[in-house]
Order: structure tokens, then C-alpha cells, then sequence
């Protein structure tokens, strides 16, 4: 006699697999969303920087002062405010941005082709070079009529970075050959400027050398800002199309090359793009620390280590960064500003130590 069996149950149906677009798209959705927000903030730190010092401006005056010289107002504000906020303040905080973005950056970049993580613009003896520039000029007074202060610096960054390139293609191939080159040059050429500066300058003059060695953005005019804004805008662009070989350098150069990647070509690309907008923003501003070494680490906190996520991040959060370490310095220490660069140590070493706190925590 048949009997009656039940019927096994049917299986589930199988869950399509996540596809690598549904899995990313939240992240990248969530990075642009960072992005947009930390540009907004960059707007509202500068307008909120342009307030700030002995002259109450308020923000709605800062408002009313940029669209009017931009010609979309004609509202009237005081000849004094219009002249504090468009010809003293803003280009300061502009340039204070720009240097946060290419110096940030820069560090990001090397950093990576180096797989260094202390490693900052000025492991390839770029600050030091521009500071023994700067003292033949300010000091000495060689070519000073011609060239000035900024381009005395400029030249002496890259005579460094030339010299860095010089010593690391003998020493050999290699990044630690590079970083090795970079501490000889930025000794050699710190005890240059501190002879010049201990053995030839009177005391004003050794006070203002130092001063601008510090780090200064005292005096920055709009043609200050526009050049610092134009080379820590191709900066960013230029790394942006290197994301990918920025990603493979991090495992090394094997990985790199079995990727397709010419490695000494784009190593030396990125090298002399790094040196030039270093020593770029070194010659209007001066030594400013930290930035290149401390910001990059807070964007992989953020968004991860990807570089097409890093590079933005650290081009927002540098500028962020560097808007309000000078507004602080500004404001803190008034009448007599503080070097941007004293600033940036400040804010930048706790912040430093903290994250550090924070990776290990997380690891």
C-alpha cells in the first residue's frame, strides 16, 4: 500500500551576490558627502577668520565687502572695513588655505611614494634650503634688488631638492636613499642659514629672519594668494590623476610595477610636484611644520586609505586647519601676531599625539 511522504521543502532562493557597485557606492556616497560638508566648512572658517582680530567686522559686512568687489551688490559699508577685510584679512585666509591644501597634500604624497609615515615636505630639505635663501637675501643682501626675499627662498628650496636628488641617485635607488639625502641637505643647509644668521645679521635683522623662519603671513597681498591658490590647486589636480599609482606605491615598488606602473618615472614626477609647491608656499609664507606631517593621517582616519578619498580630504582639512592656526595666532597673541609657524607646532603636536592614541586604540 502507497503511503504518503511529505515533500522535502523547496530551498530558498539564493541572494544575488553584492556586486563591487553596491558595495561602494554607500562609501563613495558617504566621501562626498564629507567632501561637500568640509567645504562648507572651509567657506564658513574663512568668513568667520575675516571677523576675527582688533577691528570688529562682523560676518554679514565680510558678506556684503566680497560681493561688492565681486559686482554682485553695491551695499555700503565703511571705507575702513571694505579695506581691513578685502586688502588685509581675506587674502590672508586665502593664503592661509592654500598652504594647509598643498603642504597637506604634499605630505599625503610623499608619504606614500616614500612608505614613510613621518615623511613631510620637508624630509626632502625644501624648508631649509628656502630658509638659507632667504637669509643671503634678507642678511647679505646678494641680489635683493632683483629677486627679493620670496625668490631667494624659492631658489634656495630648489637647489636643496636638486642636491637631494644628486646625492640619493648616487647613494642609490631606493625611497630610504631619498629620505637619508633629505636629512644631510636639511642639516647642512640649517647650519648655512645659522651661520649666516649668527654671523653677519645685527639684531633686527637676525629678529626678522627668525620671525619669517617661523613661518609668516604677515604682509600677504592678492597676488599672494592667487599665486599660493594656483599651485596648491595643480597640486591636488596633479595628484588626483596619480590616486592609483599612489595606492600601489604603498605596497612598494614590485606591486607597483607588476601593475603597469613606469615607477621612477612617476616617482620623479611626483617628487619635483611636491618640491615645487613646497617650495612655492615656502617662499610667501615661510616654514610652516606639521601640516604635511599631521593632516594626512587625520584624512585616512576619516575616509580611509584609499588616495582618491585621501587627497581630497587632506586638501579640505588642511585648509580648515591652517585658516584657523592662523586666526588663532593672530587673535591669541594681538598686538604682536604669533609665527603661523609656532601656530601649527602648537595645535599640530597634541593633535599629532592624539591620533596616535586614537590608531592604537582602534587597532
Amino acid at each position: 500500500m502507497a503511503t504518503d511522504t511529505a515533500a522535502p521543502p523547496l530551498p530558498a532562493p539564493a541572494q544575488p551576490a553584492a556586486t563591487p557597485r553596491t558595495r561602494t557606492l554607500p562609501r563613495a556616497l558617504a566621501a562626498a558627502l564629507l567632501l561637500a560638508a568640509g567645504a562648507a566648512g572651509l567657506l564658513l572658517s574663512v568668513g568667520v577668520a575675516v571677523t576675527l582680530g582688533p577691528a570688529d567686522v562682523s560676518l554679514v559686512n565680510v558678506r556684503d565687502v566680497i560681493t561688492n568687489h565681486l559686482g554682485l551688490t553695491d551695499i555700503p559699508v565703511r571705507v575702513s572695513e571694505d579695506a581691513i577685510v578685502w586688502q588685509e584679512r581675506l587674502p590672508r585666509a586665502l593664503v592661509a588655505a592654500a598652504c594647509g591644501t598643498g603642504l597637506g597634500v604634499s605630505g599625503a604624497i610623499l608619504q606614500s611614494l616614500l612608505r614613510n609615515p613621518l615623511a613631510d615636505p620637508f624630509v626632502l630639505g625644501i624648508s631649509s634650503g628656502a630658509s638659507t635663501g632667504a637669509v643671503l637675501i634678507g642678511v647679505l643682501g646678494l641680489g635683493g634688488t632683483v629677486i627679493g626675499l620670496s625668490g631667494g627662498a624659492f631658489l634656495g628650496a630648489l637647489l636643496s631638492f636638486a642636491l637631494v636628488l644628486l646625492l640619493a641617485r648616487h647613494a642609490g635607488a631606493g625611497t630610504g636613499s631619498i629620505v637619508l639625502a633629505g636629512v644631510a641637505c636639511t642639516q647642512l643647509f640649517s647650519a648655512l642659514t645659522s651661520l649666516i644668521t649668527f654671523g653677519f645679521a645685527d639684531s633686527d635683522e637676525a629678529r626678522g629672519v627668525m620671525f619669517w623662519l617661523l613661518g609668516s603671513l604677515e604682509g600677504v597681498r592678492w597676488d599672494d594668494a592667487a599665486l599660493t591658490g594656483a599651485v596648491a590647486a595643480v597640486g591636488v589636480l596633479v595628484a588626483l590623476a596619480h590616486v592609483l599609482p599612489l595606492d600601489a606605491f604603498a605596497f612598494g615598488d614590485e606591486v607597483a610595477s607588476s601593475l603597469g606602473i613606469h615607477v621612477t618615472r612617476t616617482r620623479i614626477t611626483l617628487l619635483v610636484l611636491t618640491a615645487l609647491v613646497t617650495a612655492t608656499l615656502v617662499s610667501v609664507a615661510g616654514a610652516i611644520g606639521f601640516v604635511g606631517l599631521v593632516l594626512p593621517h587625520a584624512a585616512r582616519l576619516v575616509v580611509g586609505h584609499r588616495h582618491g578619498r585621501v587627497i581630497p580630504a587632506t586638501a579640505v582639512l588642511g585648509a580648515i586647519f591652517m585658516v584657523w592656526v592662523d586666526a588663532f595666532s593672530r587673535v591669541a597673541f594681538s598686538p604682536s601676531p604669533l609665527p603661523v609657524g609656532v601656530g601649527t607646532a602648537l595645535v599640530g603636536v597634541p593633535v599629532f599625539v592624539l591620533l596616535l592614541i586614537r590608531k592604537k586604540a582602534r587597532s
